[in-house]
């Protein structure tokens, strides 16, 4: 059976290092981003079998025709990652209402979408798997971080709750939650502080963390699970 596997988020950070790895296991990608001309970067040093996409997973409709699109191309869709998201730290009394929006949109309600429109294809071939990236402070929160940390808390209900409707469909879904990693996002933290209240004393790196999404994308029994 052809693996076909929609990477939201795919062109960069997290996603770029699962779509490296998926592509090493004989994976056809498509790299979906809100930036096209990054995903077609990626993409481009990723080799043959693999599509770019432009995509705002806040909008329903584009979502619904983005996954038509990758259907058409590389075949019915049996793996989905979402690992798109966007942070915008500060204080909540600082926050703006738009900034609260966009990061419940993108992070929440974006994966919300992602997951509805692939379900339906998943439901049709009787089966599938789903990954989310959330992360740690989803679980156990920080300062600075209070809307961030609500949507990635909201990760976690809600794909929970996903992998009960949907187990009996033969349709998995995961959630891992990472602390810090090197990645965009995290470029601007300090941290030599925060490396203090690490066990291991380092960040991690992308590539670390798409082994552990590779795992869940592939293993045949595992469901539910919030992995850190």
């Amino acid at each position: 059976m052809t693996k076909v596997c929609a990477i939201f988020g795919g062109s960069r950070g997290i996603g770029k290092a699962v779509a490296q790895l998926l592509t090493w296991k004989g994976y056809h990608l498509a790299i979906i981003a809100r930036n096209l001309e990054v995903a077609q970067t990626t993409v481009s040093h990723l080799g043959a079998g693999h599509m770019a996409l432009s995509c705002d997973v806040s909008m329903e409709q584009e979502v619904q025709n983005t996954l038509e699109e990758v259907e058409k191309n590389l075949g019915h869709v049996n793996y989905l990652v979402n690992a798109a998201g966007v942070n915008r730290d500060g204080l909540l009394l600082r926050t703006t209402s738009e900034d609260m929006v966009s990061q419940i949109n993108t992070n929440l309600l974006g994966t919300m979408l992602t997951c509805k429109a692939a379900v339906k294809c998943m439901l049709k071939h009787q089966g599938g798997a789903i990954v989310n990236i959330g992360s740690v402070v989803g679980l156990k929160g920080n300062s600075g971080q209070s809307v961030y940390s609500a949507s990635k808390a909201g990760l976690v209900g809600f794909s929970r709750s996903l992998a009960k409707e949907v187990a009996r469909r033969k349709i998995r879904v995961n959630m891992v939650a990472p602390g810090f990693v090197h990645t965009e996002m995290t470029a601007h933290l300090k941290e030599d502080q925060l490396k203090k209240t690490i066990p291991l004393g380092r960040f991690g790196e992308p590539h670390e963390i798409a082994q552990a999404v590779v795992f869940l994308l592939e293993s045949p029994y595992i469901t539910a699970t919030i992995q850190l």
